[in-house]
């Protein structure tokens, strides 16, 4: 999409607002440098609250004016650049960046493998497929897991997990990606392994005691310290997106989804091309079933439905995996039934079925994502003209359950007019139940020219779990029992997923989201011109300044305040280095325990939900198609929620 500036009325007004705050703001800071820093804080977030341009353009373009700013700072009254040109794409580098672009290789070869799959589908049996259960299970789990492993790194690898589940109930990504996403973030307080400014936390406070008088002497904390308070706040998540989850999360359209609208669109069309109508359901072979010893050659023919699916209790067949006319039904075997919902119900009554209400057993393999309906033409010189499909074992060899034929203006369906007994001729369009996986295999047969080109070319590598799961564990051992930089241990797996052909490097390459990568990267530059210019230390005194005289729990929730603030604008590790020093020396000022305000720092830079600035929120905008406002409306409620049940849990724990 191209981008072109453009204002209406309700930006230009706050385009003036905001003019206007820089204005005053300069005037009463101390330094140029801070006045600066001040105008490019207002101007990112007037680009991202009122949609300007996208947030990626909105973060590279504040990135590129503040290397300008070296070149333009004679004029800028500065003295120097606000930001080293030297450091400037430094981001692109950070370990931020890097951990990010590995964990969506990791988890795209998990997905590519299968594994994701079998976790959506346990995910769908346990808690069913209604969005008010399935949220808290999705969420609940990707907070227990962040609680150990970085929050940014649990939410990718529950990324393609979501959008199987999507996929399957139905459910827009939108409901369900910001939900796991803020559950993420709230499971990094959990333990204080979770997040990095709890790690970070106790070496603060060993470094803060050589300051402090003996009596004053701060104790660290423990592993499950804050367990209590990040039980309290992944709770508070999770109920929040059930209880007002209907009111606050979006319905956006997203590319999956759009493919899932296609498969409607597709179905209407060919209805009305072809006159083909077709249904997919589940049924169940019951002992008292007629069915029971027939085979699919006769009850296709006499009942006008194609059985598209089996499973006989040793695994599902579908396409060219096994199922064939000469295949026997048995007692408590499920089929999947394609045909007009007269036929259906027809068949299912006289043969005593137990119809389930939605598709159980084969929703995987089925959704419009893995199957659907397609055309094929018979080129000139095919080696199948003359040939009828009972001939050539249409559905067996290729994998094409046949629905009808279409020839010289005239389209022959269904069973009972003899579709299968038709000799096929050069010029005749097919239409047929196939799986993607079939189809794209058919793509290089010449007696075919396939027809329908705008589907799902995934392929998935079963053979390769072992793999994966071999670098996914080496990859977590990195994580939980090393030193070593995080980035470092994450891409260790993302290579080997490349090396081991669990992805291939293209599909590694397609794997990362660089609206993401632009996005977390070039913001990064704003974050250390706050840090270096003493902007945020300036903002830090000023508003302890004005709440010095107050009671104990007001300079508290301040401080949660401030680090909430700090933590939109430059990265957690930053606002946790500079707050904590700040919050112990406030705490022994008014006689309030020094350990429990630097905790409230540690524990409010998880506080990051307003604008997709932190990483998992970053990761989901994309997936999710959200926009800016969507996490203003539910990132707002989340923000004043953590800091009520953060502050009172801190008071009762401690």
């Amino acid at each position: 999409m191209t981008e072109t500036l453009s204002l209406n009325k309700k930006q230009i007004v706050a385009a003036i607002l905001f003019l206007a705050a820089g204005v005053y703001i300069a005037g009463v800071v101390p330094t140029v440098e801070i006045a600066w820093v001040s105008a490019f804080l207002l101007f990112t977030i007037f680009l991202f609250a009122f949609e300007v341009v996208e947030v990626d353009v909105a973060a590279v373009t504040v990135m590129v004016l503040l290397g300008l700013s070296a070149l333009f700072a004679p004029l800028m009254g500065l003295e120097q650049g606000l930001v080293d040109p030297n450091n400037l794409f430094n981001g692109f580098a950070s370990n931020a960046v890097i951990s990010i672009i590995a964990v969506m290789i990791i988890g795209a070869g998990l997905d590519r493998t299968g594994i994701m799959t079998q976790v959506a589908g346990f995910i769908l049996r346990v808690g069913g497929s209604t969005e008010a259960r399935v949220i808290p299970l999705i969420s609940g789990t990707v907070g227990v897991i962040s609680s150990f492993m970085q929050n940014v790194g649990a939410a990718a690898l529950f990324l393609p997990v979501v959008s199987r589940i999507s996929a399957r109930t139905g459910l827009p990504m939108s409901r369900l990606l910001m939900p796991m996403g803020f559950c993420a973030i709230l499971g990094g307080t959990m333990t204080m392994v979770g997040s990095s400014p709890v790690i970070l936390l106790n070496d603060l406070l060993l470094t803060s005691n050589k300051t402090l008088p003996p009596d004053q002497q701060m104790d660290t904390f423990g592993l499950f310290a804050i367990t209590p308070i990040g039980i309290a706040l992944v709770s508070t998540g999770v109920i929040y997106f059930i209880l007002a989850g209907r009111f606050v999360l979006p319905t956006q359209t997203t590319a999956g989804e759009e493919g899932r609208s296609r498969g409607e669109d597709t179905k209407q069309y060919f209805q009305e091309v072809y006159g083909v109508g077709y249904d997919v359901i589940e049924v169940e072979v019951p002992d008292s079933s007629p069915l029971v010893g027939a085979d699919l050659d006769r009850v296709e023919h006499d009942f006008k439905v194609r059985v598209i699916a089996v499973d006989k209790g040793d695994g599902i067949r579908v396409g060219t995996a096994g199922v064939d006319r000469s295949l026997g039904i048995e007692a408590g075997a499920r089929l999947a039934l394609l045909g007009t919902r007269d036929a259906l119900d027809g068949f299912v009554g006289a043969q005593q079925l137990r119809l389930h209400p939605d598709l159980d057993r084969f929703s995987e393999v089925l959704i419009p994502t893995k199957a659907g309906i397609a055309e094929i033409v018979i080129p000139p010189g095919s080696r199948l003209i003359g040939k009828t499909a009972r001939d050539l074992w249409l559905r067996k060899t290729y994998g094409l359950s046949l629905l009808a034929i279409h020839r010289g203006g005239k389209t022959v369906s269904r069973e009972g007019e003899g579709v299968r007994d038709i000799p096929l001729e050069s010029g005749d369009t097919l239409v047929v139940h196939t799986t993607w996986v079939d189809l794209a295999r058919l793509e290089r047969n010449r007696d075919f020219v396939i027809v329908t080109t705008e589907y799902p070319h995934e392929e998935e590598r079963p053979h390769k779990v072992p793999h994966a799961l071999v670098f996914f564990a080496i990859t977590l051992a990195l994580v939980l029992f090393t030193d070593l930089r995080l980035s470092v241990a994450l891409l260790t797996g993302a290579v080997g997923m490349v090396l081991s052909g669990v992805l291939s490097i293209e599909e590694a390459y397609r794997a990362v989201s660089w609206k993401t990568v632009f996005l977390l990267a070039s913001l990064i530059p704003l974050g250390l011109a706050v840090e270096t210019t003493g902007t945020a230390r300036y903002i830090a005194e000023e508003v302890v300044a004005r709440v010095g005289d107050a009671a104990p729990w007001v300079i508290q929730a301040a401080i949660a305040v401030l680090a909430t603030f700090f933590t939109l604008v430059m990265s957690n590790v930053g606002a946790t280095v500079l707050l904590v020093p700040l919050a112990i020396n406030i705490a022994v000022q008014v006689g309030a325990d020094p350990a429990i305000y630097a905790l409230t720092v540690a524990i409010a830079t998880s506080n990051s939900f307003l604008i997709p600035t932190h990483q998992v929120n970053a990761l989901i905008m994309g997936p999710g198609g959200y926009r800016v406002p969507d996490f203003m409306r539910a990132g707002g409620i989340m923000t004043i929620l953590f800091l009520i049940v953060s502050l009172t849990m801190l008071n009762v724990v401690f």
